[in-house]
Formats: C-alpha cells, sequence, structure tokens
C-alpha cells in the first residue's frame, strides 16, 4: 500500500519559522486522523518536509543545558541561536548543508510504533550513504546513524534523530550531515555524548558533495522504506 504524502523543499529557511510550519502541518495530520472529513491538501496523508537551517543548536526536552558549551556572547559571535524544544533526546546542532528532514505522519496508518519509525529513519539514511560506498549502522543504545559504530574510540555520528509524537503523529526528524561546518559541533556535547564524534558525507569521502543528488536519493530511500507516495508541492 502506498501512502500520499506532501513533499515540500523549505530549501533555507528559519528554524522558528520551519517549527511554526510544522506545527500547521502537524494540526492538519491530526485534525484529519480525528475527523476524516476534514482532508489535507491533494487528499494526501501527512508530510515530509526537507531544508536546511541557518546555525542553530536546539536541546530537546530531556536534554542537559550544560552539554551547550558556550555563552549567549559567544554564540551570537558565531551567528548561532538556540532553542529549547519539544522532541526527544539531547542537544544537536543544525546548520547549511544539512538535510534536515520533518516527516509528519500518523504512525497508526503505517502501522509502526516510536521505536519502529526511528528505526526505518535509520535504515534509510543508511541506504542513501550506501550508495557512495560509507558503510554505517547503529549503535547500541543511541538513535541515528553511525560510522565504526563497534570500535569505542572511533564511533563517529552522520545523521542525528530527535522525534517527537503525540497520539502517534509525529514531528521533528533526522539531521543529516552533507556538507556540514563540523567545526559547530565542538561548541556542544552531540547528542549528550562527551566520548563521541560527529561527522558528514564530505569528510569521509574528502570531497564536497552534490547536495540537491543526496537530497534526491534521501527522498527515494524514505519512499521505499516507509511505503510513501510523494505529491510535490
Amino acid at each position: 500500500m502506498a501512502y500520499k504524502i506532501i513533499f515540500q523543499d523549505l530549501k533555507d529557511i528559519d528554524y522558528k519559522e520551519a517549527w511554526d510550519y510544522q506545527e500547521k502541518c502537524f494540526r492538519q495530520v491530526m485534525d484529519f486522523k480525528q475527523d476524516r472529513s476534514k482532508t489535507l491538501p491533494e487528499k494526501a496523508e501527512g508530510y515530509l518536509l526537507f531544508c536546511e537551517h541557518p546555525h542553530v543548536y536546539t536541546l530537546g526536552k530531556s536534554g542537559e543545558q550544560n552539554n551547550l558549551l558556550i555563552s549567549d556572547e559567544f554564540l551570537k559571535s558565531i551567528n548561532a541561536t538556540y532553542y529549547k524544544i519539544d522532541r526527544g533526546g539531547d542537544i544537536t546542532y543544525h546548520g547549511p548543508g544539512q538535510i534536515v528532514g520533518y516527516p509528519i505522519i500518523d504512525l497508526e496508518r503505517f502501522g509502526l510504533g516510536l521505536k519502529k519509525y526511528i528505526e526505518s529513519l535509520e535504515e534509510a539514511i543508511i541506504a542513501v550513504v550506501a550508495e557512495y560506498g560509507i558503510e554505517a549502522g547503529r549503535l547500541k543504545g543511541a538513535t541515528g546513524v553511525w560510522l565504526d559504530a563497534d570500535k569505542p574510540n572511533k564511533a563517529r555520528k552522520m545523521c542525528a534523530i530527535g522525534v517527537r509524537a503525540s497520539r502517534f503523529v509525529t514531528m521533528h526528524g533526522f539531521a543529516f550531515n552533507v556538507n556540514t561546518q563540523l567545526d559547530y559541533f565542538n561548541h556542544i556535547n552531540p547528542c549528550g555524548f562527551v566520548d563521541k564524534g560527529v561527522t558528514s558525507m564530505e569528510k569521509e569521502l574528502g570531497h564536497k558533495m552534490d547536495y540537491q543528488q543526496v537530497q534526491q536519493k534521501t527522498k527515494k530511500h524514505l519512499g521505499r522504506v516507509f511505503g510513501m507516495q510523494f505529491l510535490d508541492i
């Protein structure tokens, strides 16, 4: 069964603006779940939003404030902003060269629990990087997509995942490092880890990636893993 999902590339967008738009889409999906007469545009069942953000740090509801290692003044000096938000997980960074994906779907329609949903997001990103010859996987006890997860001194994260689900309708999602400026991660304990590294496709392969090509492959594999039929608007 294919699920009709509206795909939108919001391109370079302020974090708060994207968050507000997510909330709008979330309310539409929630209303549709509770009353099928309230149809979504194009008779779809949910959304997949892609975007890039200007430099921003976000702290999940279970995160520790002290995992942000810099002052407000330093934040301003590096042109970054900071938000406490309502997803799971700890602190992470979003910025240029990173594919940020926000699936807003009803997991009950897909027959998924939250754990399986997160594993499916991981599966899609693992498949994307495999097309470029990068072997990635999972790290026990942590979400996201990792390289050398079985080597404690070498484990590094390429894609972070932090989601929120209310009545099984999802928000937030993943942050996939393609051509990301990794030095911005030096100012936090990424996802609360003090002993794990962060990486990007650019760093691993030694050259700048074709961002649009990687984005299209990410969309393709998400569609395959979840059985989504995309409606581009």
